[in-house]
């Protein structure tokens, strides 16, 4: 028997009895046949060593048909100006226990740039007639659609292939949010974006970041208009002390507010030292704090006293209080901070002032409401004995008049 069954071949040109020739090797073997023309085949192929005298093509037109299934393009261009790359389709490993799969291999450079194995689900890779890239769908709505019955994903992987260190980044979204993940430190999840957030949420333009915005017109651009607009600084663990706002400039740092109702404004400004200004202009302030602890306000300073606003409210004794005042050391001086300036102050110790009358914060500072308390009782024993001494003197006028009288 024959390997092949004949089959039609119908020529474009004529096909010379020799070019059909059969080539005998030693041993009766057939040798490989060579056409020199052009050649159809009316009919289906199959190509192979396992195809047989009855092969069923059903609605295939050609058969590739044994264990190592290879279609080799050999591109043999000569010339440096022409492409000479050579290409492969590729079905399958060759090893036991291999891979299935089929991939197209550069075979110049030895790799396999795209490869579909075996199992990949319907429409894992779809491009439609305007362009439009689908995975795990047929129809496309976009440029890329990706579409999975769980968190469909797209990884962005830095292998390290060329000397930068590894890094994984995986882009999600599911039922829950559309989130960035660091797939290489525990799969942390920085950036989430929850369902049905507001529009405009964060938007980002060549001015800076806006919140509630799309136009920011400053680098931080945040605003609202259902007067839930607001800015939460907040640090749920236990470190103690920290820096919770910080602002830094080349001048004075300032912070504006203001009333755009009825155009109230204040301005904080953190220069040599800390001011308030009821305007936007510094030089307007009314509230001076310097660094050394220095206060002066343009205006009175008004301290509650509110008797609504206290308890435990106890009498004093005004002679108790004016002997204790009457012992208490009273010294001329100068701060610390102010000795270049020479500035002096009259006044008590508040260690000796806390020591009399023991109130207070405690024995460093002396309020200003507890010294008028102190001179207000002082003044009330003084005029009591002054309003005795009056009662006395006018007690001995009267005998001397009485005296004088009778005489």
């Amino acid at each position: 028997m024959p390997l092949f069954t004949p089959f039609d071949i119908s020529y474009r040109s004529r096909v010379s009895a020799a070019a059909l020739a059969l080539a005998m090797v030693p041993g009766g073997a057939m040798a490989a046949q060579v056409i020199n023309d052009d050649l159809i085949v009316i009919g289906s192929l199959c190509v192979g060593v396992d195809c047989t005298a009855s092969e069923s093509f059903g609605f295939d037109t050609q058969i590739l048909k044994e264990n190592n299934l290879r279609i080799f393009f050999n591109d043999t261009s000569s010339s440096a100006s022409f492409p000479s790359n050579d290409w492969r389709f590729v079905a399958n490993d060759s090893s036991n226990g291999g891979a299935n799969f089929l991939a197209i291999e550069d075979a110049t450079a030895g790799n396999r740039p795209f490869v579909v194995e075996a199992g990949a689900g319907a429409n894992a890779l779809i491009v439609d007639s305007s362009g439009q890239i689908g995975m795990g769908t047929n129809n496309p709505v976009v440029e890329l659609q990706i579409v999975d019955g769980d968190s469909p994903t797209l990884r962005l992987e830095q292998n390290g292939s060329s000397g930068f260190t590894p890094q994984t980044w995986d882009i999600a979204g599911n039922e829950a949010n559309f989130f960035v993940r660091d797939a290489t430190n525990s799969s942390q999840l920085p950036f989430k974006i929850l369902p049905n957030s507001p529009t405009n949420a964060l938007t980002v333009n060549s001015v800076g970041v806006g919140i509630g915005i799309q136009n920011a017109s400053q680098s931080l651009d945040v605003r609202g208009a259902d007067g839930t607009t607001q800015v939460l600084v907040k640090d749920t663990g236990d470190q103690g002390p920290e820096q919770m706002l910080r602002l830094e400039n080349q001048g004075a740092p300032q912070l504006y507010m203001l009333n755009t109702k009825n155009g109230n404004d204040w301005l904080f400004s953190a220069g040599a030292s800390m001011l308030m200004s009821p305007t936007e202009n510094a030089g307007d302030a009314v509230f001076d704090l310097a660094a050394n602890g220095n206060l002066t306000i343009d205006g009175t300073l008004t301290e509650s006293s509110d008797k609504n606003r206290k308890t435990a409210i106890e009498p004093v004794d005004p002679d108790t209080i004016l002997t204790k005042v009457s012992q208490l050391p009273v010294a001329e001086w100068t701060y610390i901070h102010d000795a270049e300036e020479g500035i002096r102050h009259i006044g008590p110790m508040a260690q000796d002032f806390h020591a009399a009358f023991g109130v207070g914060a405690d024995e460093t500072g002396i309020s200003s409401l507890d010294g008028t308390g102190v001179a207000l009782a002082a003044i009330q024993a003084l005029n009591a004995q002054n309003a005795a001494l009056r009662a006395d003197l006018d007690a001995a006028l009267e005998a001397i008049d009485a005296l004088r009288a009778a005489n």
